[in-house]
């Protein structure tokens, strides 16, 4: 245990120095969010209907930029050949290094939300919802991330066959995230129903993601 929470705290260490941490992560965020009143137009009616897919894209896409660093920076330093000969499960290995990238990268996002809803014309209570919402569908982004992060070192390709791999598999989780974002907001459907199945769809991604990337690290360094 000692071996993995060691594990851990090197990856959030590492997860906040390269590519910028959860700075850079908000920073594009915010540009996402600020951009898009721009294109739409003065309809604050508009603004505020589509408000929650502008959020959930913007987050989407902000926790891809430092993905392809979540297991390449430990292939070039040779971290990752320790890990793979080492005592500690590498399915235990990975999950730590997901988890300490979403709480860099995945928290801060659902953390701002409420703030950058406002800028979507949304009132608090709506932005908060959306926010919950993130906060349940971002670790699934993470642990999906991981699964393409692991195929991208052991094909030895960069970060643009990550971001190809991935966006696939994210859209059952920007689907349903959306829609129990606008239930909340809109309250035309029950919000437990897609927020259930989101969080059914993030549980299945901490699974699938950390099992599938372990499988590959394994195959790939071989």
């Amino acid at each position: 245990m000692s071996a993995l929470t060691a594990i851990f705290m090197r990856d959030l260490r590492l997860a906040v120095r390269v590519g910028g941490g959860a700075g850079i992560g908000v920073l594009f965020f915010l540009i996402v969010v600020v951009l898009a009143p721009f294109a739409i137009g003065p309809d604050l009616a508009l603004l505020a209907r589509i408000g929650p897919a502008i959020l959930w894209l913007g987050a989407l896409l902000a926790s891809l930029l430092t993905l392809d660093r979540l297991i390449a920076a430990d292939a070039e330093d040779g971290s990752l050949d320790l890990i793979l000969t080492g005592r500690t499960p590498l399915e235990l290995a990975v999950a730590a290094k997901a988890l300490a990238h979403w709480l860099t990268t995945g928290l801060p996002l659902a953390i701002a939300t409420p703030l950058f809803g406002l800028l979507m014309n949304l009132d608090m209570q709506a932005s908060f919802a959306v926010a919950l919402t993130l906060l349940a569908g971002t670790p699934a982004l993470t642990f999906l991330g991981l699964l393409g992060a692991a195929l991208a070192v052991t094909l030895r390709r960069g970060g643009l066959l990550l971001t190809v791999l991935i966006l696939p598999l994210t859209v059952p989780v920007l689907i349903f995230g959306v829609a129990a974002s606008n239930a909340a907001v809109t309250g035309s459907v029950p919000f437990a129903m897609p927020f259930t199945i989101l969080c059914a769809l993030t549980l299945a991604s901490l699974v699938i993601g950390t099992f599938a990337a372990a499988a590959s690290l394994r195959h790939g360094m071989e």
